[in-house]
């Protein structure tokens, strides 16, 4: 009786191992069907609370460049560049520049402590769920992308800018 028991047990165990497998097959597929979004494509609008509480979504400010920075403050090179895109955004803020830094899963109360610390000046808004990060199929952070006013894609950088990278790819976006 033992032996047909762990017959079926064995059997049991194979099916689930086989479907868990299946399963990740067609996620894996599936995922890789999404697009991602890549320079010359027009920048997919969200909704998100800012760190003030309203809500804010990228299709209002249409109509300006905007470098959508995707940060958190655990983030040793997000971190670093904070300085360097808040020196732009003052500079550039009155030519049609709009910066809107995304935090990553983090608490208001953090960032609330972090902005303040760097003096930040412009827009944070939240992404708890992560919704926006898989939209925008971010990877390592911190990751910024450049949009001209048409709301296109001008360029997309992963990792830590400098100062005059930022101020480059600003006035591309400025530019279109």
């Amino acid at each position: 009786m033992k032996r047909k028991t762990r017959y079926w047990v064995r059997r049991a165990l194979m099916l689930i191992m086989v479907g868990a497998v299946a399963l990740a097959i067609y996620k894996t597929l599936d995922d890789g069907e999404q697009q991602t979004v890549d320079e010359g494509m027009e920048a997919p609008d969200f909704q998100l609370q800012t760190l003030d509480g309203k809500e804010m979504k990228l299709s209002e400010i249409q109509g300006q460049a905007v470098l959508l920075n995707f940060w958190a403050t655990w983030c040793e090179p997000c971190r670093d560049e904070m300085p360097a895109i808040q020196k732009v955004y003052e500079k550039h803020r009155d030519k049609g520049l709009e910066v809107v830094g995304v935090n990553i899963a983090e608490s208001q109360l953090t960032v609330k402590g972090f902005v303040r610390q760097l003096d930040l000046t412009f827009p944070i808004v939240f992404d708890k769920e992560r919704k926006v990060v898989d939209q925008y199929r971010i990877g390592p952070i911190p990751t910024s992308l450049f949009i001209d006013s048409d709301g296109k894609v001008v360029r997309m950088v992963k990792g830590q800018m400098d100062e005059a990278q930022i101020e480059n790819y600003v006035l591309e976006a400025l530019s279109r």
